[in-house]
């Protein structure tokens, strides 16, 4: 099934996880990618992996913090593609703190990325989704802005936090142009970001425990229901925030 073919889909942090997975997913079903990352260390290589799989993607380096820069990235691909039917908010930051220890620059530096990223990344590629009549936008949040906070993350909680919400008032606002938002909200998924929670046996046993399912996520249980959310077979849905976890939180 190639549902979609055709489409220009923008991917923000594509360089690896679960980004690099979906950016592959949409490439795999015939979607011209435009990936995102800060720097070419990544991004380069999941670019031509995508290539080498007989994929279509380039790559567009860009700070998502950066209205200057984000204004440039979407101009950019629009001009390379001529239009954007898809955009997946992925990039994220997770600086490990305790709220008496958090730097001040940790704090914005997650607010930024976290949040005013996607902030103006559905600024800008709405207006252009409007023009052309409609889109779709998902938001990689996380469960940790659910019911399930977690220690020592206090800048990354509420990040995410703000996310679902402006998740929600996007969809919203943007439901009367065909735009469809929503977010998904990932427990721990085994990629980089993730390392060294698995690499510490005693939380991995109580993380685990709370999980009905009795396993952490890989990034394909995370790509199947973006692209869900992304295709016809979803085209009632906007504003949720789906939790991808294992039924560790159930709200």
């Amino acid at each position: 099934m190639r549902e979609s073919a055709g489409q220009v889909v923008l991917v923000t942090g594509a360089g690896r996880g679960i980004g690099r997975a979906v950016a592959e997913a949409f490439a795999a079903q015939g979607a011209r990618v435009a990936a995102n990352d800060l720097t070419p260390v990544n991004l380069d290589p999941a670019v031509q992996a995508i290539e080498t799989q007989g994929g279509e993607a380039r790559a567009f380096l860009a700070d998502v913090a950066s209205k200057q820069a984000v204004q440039a990235m979407v101009e950019q691909v629009c001009e390379t593609y001529g239009r954007i039917d898809v955009l997946i908010n992925n990039a994220g930051v997770e600086p490990h703190a305790s709220l008496l220890t958090l730097d001040e620059w940790d704090w914005d530096r997650t607010l930024a990325v976290n949040l005013k990223g996607p902030f103006l990344l559905m600024q800008s590629v709405a207006r252009v989704m409007v023009e052309q009549g409609g889109g779709c936008v998902v938001n990689v949040a996380s469960i940790a802005g659910r019911a399930h906070g977690l220690k020592d993350r206090s800048a990354y909680v509420a990040s995410k936090l703000g996310l679902i919400g402006l998740t929600r008032e996007a969809a919203r606002e943007l439901a009367p142009y065909n735009i469809r938002v929503n977010a998904v909200c990932p427990g721990v998924i085994e990629t980089e970001m993730t390392a060294g929670l698995r690499q510490n046996p005693e939380m991995m046993q109580r993380w685990l425990a709370d999980i009905p399912q009795g396993r952490l996520g890989q990034t394909q249980d995370v790509v199947g229901v973006v692209l869900f959310l992304c295709s016809p077979a979803a085209s009632y849905l906007t504003g949720q925030a789906i939790n991808v976890d294992g039924g560790k939180v159930m709200s």
